[in-house]
This record gives structure tokens, sequence and C-alpha cells, in this order.
């Protein structure tokens, strides 16, 4: 076992996906951390309400996802999108503003475990999760949304770039912590 693996081990984790057999794949994957699953809005939304979760992933299509994060950020959970139907940059922008910690399409799922070993590992040690995604994925997004995307959206990424040391996703998540809610923080 080596140390990044240590970082999954026994974490709670709610996986959300229409889709059965990528639900299967997620717990293949993770099996060394406590996985509940659900497939609809109604069953993921319950879940997230009634329990505590170390990590939340969230299919985007299918299963309303971006609502779901907002239920999952406003409970302090991190939230991970794991999307293949909604790659693009509206909704890549919809995962940041919303405070997702990390936005992965499913072409990478075979990769999940290790990226969020090195997802739990950069938190620990103070790395923004998105530095960690872009780079890692700057390379495929660049690929599949063109030349020049983040130049038709060009304020957002630009107030992204000076912030997001501290993420958006992590600040959405701080200002939902009840510790921290009635300190002025």
């Amino acid at each position: 076992m080596t140390e990044k693996t240590a970082w999954l081990e026994g974490k709670r984790v709610l996986a959300v996906d229409d889709e059965p057999d990528i639900l299967e794949t997620i717990a293949d994957i993770l099996d060394n951390t406590v996985l509940d699953t659900a497939r609809d809005y109604a069953t993921a939304s319950a879940k997230i309400r009634g329990n505590r979760y170390d990590l939340v992933i969230l299919d985007i299509m299918g299963v309303d996802g971006l609502t779901l994060l907002e239920e999952a950020v406003a409970r302090s959970m991190p939230a991970v999108m794991l999307t293949a139907h909604a790659i693009n940059p509206e909704t890549l922008m919809a995962s940041i503003r919303k405070g997702a910690v990390s936005y992965l399409p499913k072409e990478t799922l075979a990769e999940l475990d290790t990226f969020l070993n090195d997802l739990f590992d950069a938190e620990a040690r103070g790395i923004p999760p998105w530095k960690l995604l872009f780079d890692r994925l700057g390379d495929f997004f660049d690929q599949r949304f063109g030349a020049g995307w983040r130049d038709q959206n060009a304020a957002f990424w630009d107030d992204f770039g000076r912030t997001y040391s501290l993420g958006r996703g992590i600040r959405e998540r701080l200002l939902h912590d009840e510790k921290l809610r009635d300190k002025n923080i």
C-alpha cells in the first residue's frame, strides 16, 4: 500500500450517476473507501442531507448534478464533478462558481483513485485543487474546447487566475462551515 492510497482509505464517499455501470466502476476503483451511491437526484439529495461525506462525486447530466453540488457545498462537503456529456467550458465554469473542488471528464475514470488521492494530498499540503486539475488536464481541455477557449470568458478566467490559490470551492465551503460562520472570517 502506498502513502497516497492512505488518503482514500476509509473515506466516506457518495457517488451519484444515473448510469449503473459507472457506479459499478467507481465502486471497483474506490474499493478502499466507504462508498454510498445514488442513481437519481432525489435519492442523492436525501443522502447529502442525511449523512456526512468526506467527498461527493457528481455526474452533471441525468441527476441534476449542479443542484446537488450546491447542496453538498451548503453542507461543507467537497464535491468533484465527473461528466461525459456536459464536458464544456460553461459547466466547468458553473462547477467552479458553485464550489466544486474539481471537474473530471469520464474519460479519466480509470485514474479516479489516483486523482482523488492526489487531490486529498494536495489539500493536505495547501496546494489548490484547481491547480492540480489544470496541471494535469489543461492540455485535455485545450484540445477538447479548442484553441483560445478561455478568451471567450476572459474576465472569469483572469479573476480565477488571481484567486484560484484559495479556490472558489474552498471559499464557498468556508461560507457554509458552521464552525466559522459566526466568527466573521
